[in-house]
């Protein structure tokens, strides 16, 4: 997030909430959202597929297709350029390529991105004159934006958007990706992608390589590594022959279940570190069980950029040992001699090589913990990004950005569109809360959420068991017919093996930038068994 969480309850004016449903998703954001809006007077507007919680008190709802987004975005840029609604200022002294944006966007009108996105003009104007004149807004989004082949499209046209009305760099404004676990964040923060170091230091950069190598004594790789994706794609192809699997289930959680199963099974070695036996350790050929959260010491980076205190609160049962007691012995096995005495210890040379982090210590964070970027050890942390229209690239960068379909639309053999996300009640691939008796009791099974005009064709009542299928394969669910879904759309959530969604999504077709799957638009059709 550019801004804190605390913002959305007390300062932003407006909020536009697209690809996300917080008050399912993420129910502490949700509920200040909610709070702003019922006691406080903000302005709401979302946009989903989904007539969610939210939905029921915005001021604008906005019932746009799966994989519109760009469209939807673009002509909401169109009406306030057009209204003389932008601001002038901050755009001339703080971007830069605006006209050529503003020459791509200039042909979305409302009426004719209403074609594309299903979303009356009227409501497109409506929603873009509220988020330009309300006072401070605020954008926030999550995997409803960026799980599609045009996902990096979809996120530069929201910074688009912020820019163009000067909401950023100032409290309630901001754009406000919310992180879907609980340290996603932190993950990313540490180097837990394929292409930078920690605190985002690319891997390409010679300096910060060289830095990384002293510190470590080892020589590092000069190019980027593959994303999750990509190494399943490697192993299915036979290029990756082994492969280390760390609190992660993409037996469950990534696209085109088949293909993920193929890829594992190809493997010559398959090592799984997790707290419970999933899906994905089922495969495993050695299974390291590993302490859960409150069982070790450490922090999480929240979405919020806030670095928080972690501690242990129980011992670990029977074997299971913290992450990096047992990485620090593998590493020690294979040659590269790792250990440290503590997770203070690890947090330190943390510090001492992450300048967004340099300032924090332990004692530091005690209480509230601290937000990055706090570079020194009297700096206070940053509750918000790119204050006054000061950008770390120097001026923010405008992205001319033209709609592109999603890669499957529907067709005669699969004309509708499934959609796919998370319960209120389960989390992720269920690995945690499918295994509390109390949630599993009251959502047991996953639902295909079922417009009553497309039952009504289909002559599917509610509860009905069904089969729903695209070209990836066949599952069977019960039907939920409600009007909470956009008619030609499906939408079951993922949590669930028995009918896991991502036996249906695709995995070969992939935003060309983040490599990420399109989770979000399947094509697909449902027959009554």
């Amino acid at each position: 997030m550019t801004n804190s969480i605390g913002e959305l309850e007390k300062d932003s004016r407006c909020i536009f909430v697209i690809g996300s449903n917080p008050t399912d998703n993420h129910p502490v954001i949700g509920m200040k959202i909610k709070k702003n809006v019922l006691y406080n007077g903000a302005k709401l507007i979302v946009a989903d597929a989904r007539y969610t919680d939210l939905a029921s008190i915005a001021d604008v709802y906005l019932p746009h297709l799966p994989g519109s987004d760009v469209a939807l975005l673009n002509a909401m840029m169109n009406v306030i350029i057009a209204e003389g609604l932008a601001d002038q200022a901050f755009i001339e002294e703080n971007t830069e390529g605006y006209e050529e944006m503003a020459k791509v966007v200039s042909s979305y009108t409302p009426e004719y991105a209403e074609t594309i996105t299903g979303v009356p003009a009227d409501d497109i104007r409506k929603a873009a004159r509220l988020y330009a004149q309300s006072g401070p807004a605020a954008i926030c989004y999550a995997m409803g934006l960026t799980q599609h082949s045009t996902g990096t499209d979809n996120v530069k046209s929201v910074c688009n958007l912020a820019m163009l009305t000067g909401n950023l760099g100032r409290p309630g404004t901001g754009v406000d990706p919310l992180r879907g676990q609980n340290n996603v964040q932190g993950a990313c923060d540490m180097g837990g992608l394929p292409n930078v170091y920690t605190g985002y230091q690319a891997v390409t950069n010679e300096a910060a390589r060289a830095k990384f190598e002293e510190a470590w004594q080892v020589k590092l790789p000069d190019q980027n590594g593959l994303t999750l994706t990509e190494t399943i794609n490697k192993a299915h192809h036979g290029d990756i022959k082994a492969l280390f699997v760390l609190g992660e289930n993409p037996m469950m959680s990534d696209p085109d279940l088949h293909h993920v199963e193929a890829a594992l099974k190809h493997l010559d070695f398959l090592v799984v570190e997790d707290i419970f036996l999933t899906e994905t350790a089922q495969l495993a050929d050695v299974v390291l069980p590993g302490a859960c959260f409150a069982e070790k010491d450490g922090t999480f980076s929240n979405t919020e950029r806030r670095v928080q205190r972690v501690r242990k609160a129980a011992s670990a049962p029977g074997q299971a040992r913290p992450d990096w007691e047992i990485l620090c012995d593998l590493a020690t096995r294979m040659g590269y001699p790792m250990s440290y005495a503590s997770s203070e210890e690890i947090f330190k040379e943390i510090t001492s090589l992450t300048p967004s982090y340099a300032g924090m210590t332990y004692a530091r964070l005690e209480g509230k913990g601290l937000q990055w970027p706090c570079p020194t050890i009297e700096h206070p942390g940053t509750p918000y990004l790119h204050k006054d229209g000061k950008f770390s690239r120097g001026k923010g960068a405008f992205s001319a950005i033209e709609y592109k379909p999603p890669f499957e639309l529907p067709d005669e053999e699969y004309p509708i569109v499934l959609t796919t996300g998370r319960s209120l009640f389960h989390y992720h691939t269920g690995t945690m809360t499918r295994r509390c008796q109390a949630l599993d009791e009251h959502v047991p099974e996953a639902k295909l959420e079922v417009h009553p005009e497309l039952a009504d064709k289909l002559s599917i009542i509610e509860g009905e068991r069904v089969r729903l299928s695209t070209r990836r394969g066949s599952i069977e669910i019960t039907a939920h017919v409600t009007e909470r879904i956009v008619p030609n759309v499906v939408f079951m959530p993922f949590h669930f093996t028995e009918a896991a969604a991502n036996w249906l999504t695709q995995s070969d077709l992939l935003d060309p930038v983040a490599k990420i799957p399109e989770y979000k638009v399947s094509a697909a059709r449902i027959e009554k068994l």
